[in-house]
């Protein structure tokens, strides 16, 4: 979080996680080397090691462009410096006129797109430092620029050295441009994709220490995985987006802001019903060859044709869904109305001819259909044992909690829609969120093996079922701390350069 809010603190943090992850690395050499090995060519071990090797990779960057003092490129690192400068308002304009759009595009934190009730303050906070400046000569603008960025000071004390400091520079700004671009893009891609990679590395921790998916067992564990692990971090983005995360999307549940506020590319994403449908119908247009995968070659069962069935489902219900949220579909079941239309203005706002309030968002009850039916599918599918029945019909009423919590997200949305920038937070998507995070939780723990060995242990499906409770109660009381952090990271990093852009003469 701290790197995402490009914190000062982030470099910092790194080389501490790394450190305890150094620590955990020796730990467990030690310990191999005095036991058996108990699972042959698991990829645990493989894995571990190639996530460390890409998480010294970033932090490598992350010292180069610390020594560069950029944040996201060079031209946003040069367009962040001008936006604290001291320069006369008749020097901003006419850079303005020299280079059209970047001071309105300076103003615009456009790539965090969880801080959208941000982002205005962070622009009159810039404006009005801009304009306590003086009105000096300032012939050029980057010769200008302050010797020291106050969010990069605490990066230079962590290297504790000046000199070290400036090797990091010589050696950044030697690369070329493209070279800087792609580390930059990698360290980004690190940043967006550490959290599933962690969650997978934790997954493979599990399954190589409890010694299960051998065999042919381990198509039916990678199913269970695969698809709880996609039904719980459905269950973290919904949480997600209850807090205020993609608000510049719309996703929120808030007015989707225009393009002149967070620009054309965040303008153009579609909704988040559209990404749900589209995921639904890609799991069902993909899983319908999947299904009997595992006896391959053998006569199909029943049991087989009811997961096709599913897959059906999904394929059908995603491109429907998908079909509900696109506009051009919208203003071609409309084109019969538009022929009555006396002014001819498809587009009117005014009169009886304005487009409904609930056009300005979404609201598609259809992803949350096909969940609540696969819901009560599974909670009555037969299994082999009366353990693994009731561990499905756990996580399958868990579904149809989520599909009804949406509906009365839904309802609440049609009687008060959103009329703002700021997310509503309607409080059913905090009890849709936890429904799917355990749902998911408890769907990866029905698989085969795991089900053997509780029998084998003689525990109960409540056991599992418990302690899903607790972890995800934990879960989401911890990513509310770790957003949290962010924002507090972002509003530091605003104040330290306000501080900045005051204490220079």
């Amino acid at each position: 979080m701290l790197s995402v809010a490009h914190s000062s603190l982030a470099l910092a943090a790194q080389i501490g996680f790394f450190s305890l992850n150094g620590f955990g690395l020796l730990v467990g050499a030690l310990y191999s080397g005095r036991t058996p090995i108990l699972y042959e060519n698991n990829l645990h071990h493989k894995f571990g090691w190639a996530v460390t090797w890409v998480v010294l990779a970033q932090i490598i960057i992350g010292l180069l462009r610390c020594g560069k003092g950029e944040n996201k490129t060079e031209e946003a690192h040069r367009e962040e410096r001008l936006a604290f400068m001291p320069a006369g308002r008749e020097h901003m304009t006419g850079y303005q006129r020299l280079q059209p759009g970047s001071i309105a595009s300076m103003h615009r934190y456009s790539h965090d797109s969880a801080h959208d009730t941000e982002s205005n303050r962070s622009r009159s906070d810039s404006t009005d430092c801009l304009h306590e400046g003086k009105d000096e000569e300032t012939p050029h603008i980057e010769d200008q620029a302050p010797d020291h960025d106050i969010p990069y000071d605490a990066n230079r004390r962590l290297l504790g050295s000046v000199e070290l400091f400036r090797q990091l520079s010589r050696i950044s700004q030697s690369l070329p441009y493209r070279i800087r671009k792609l580390l930059s893009l990698y360290y980004d891609a690190v940043d967006i994709l550490i959290l599933i990679i962690g969650f997978v590395l934790i997954l493979t921790g599990f399954v190589t220490y409890g010694g299960v998916f051998r065999h042919n067992n381990i198509f039916n564990g990678l199913a269970h995985s695969i698809k709880g692990g996609i039904f719980f971090w459905y269950g973290l983005l919904t949480l997600s987006r209850w807090m205020g995360c993609f608000a510049s999307y719309g996703w929120a549940w808030n007015v989707r802001p225009s393009h002149r506020i967070v620009g054309a590319r965040h303008a153009k994403v579609p909704s988040a019903e559209f990404v749900e449908s589209f995921v639904i119908f890609l799991y069902g247009s993909t899983n319908v060859f999947l299904e009997h995968l595992a006896g391959w070659g053998d006569a199909w069962t029943a049991q087989d044709l009811e997961h096709v069935s599913i897959s059906i489902m999904f394929f059908g219900g995603g491109l429907f869904g998908m079909l509900v949220e696109s506009r051009k579909i919208r203003d071609l079941l409309n084109a019969s109305l538009w022929q009555w239309n006396a002014s001819g203005d498809q587009y009117s706002q005014k009169g009886r001819w304005a487009p409904p309030q609930t056009y300005s968002f979404s609201m598609n009850p259809f992803p949350a259909l096909i969940i609540l039916l696969l819901g009560l599918m599974m909670s009555s599918h037969h299994q082999h044992s009366m353990v693994s029945t009731m561990v499905h019909k756990q996580w399958g009423m868990l579904f149809v909690g989520f599909a009804l919590a949406r509906a009365v997200t839904y309802i609440l949305t049609y009687l008060s829609p959103p009329g703002s920038y700021l997310p509503s937070r309607p409080p059913s998507e905090i009890v849709a969120s936890f429904c799917l995070i355990s749902g998911g939780l408890v769907f990866i723990a029905s698989n085969k093996d795991t089900v053997a060995a509780m029998e084998s242990h003689d525990l109960n499906a409540m056991f599992v079922f418990t302690v899903t409770m607790g972890l995800t109660a934990f879960l989401m009381a911890w990513e509310v701390i770790v957003l949290a952090i962010k924002g507090w990271a972002v509003g530091r990093r605003r104040l330290d350069c306000h501080a900045a852009c005051r204490t220079l003469p």
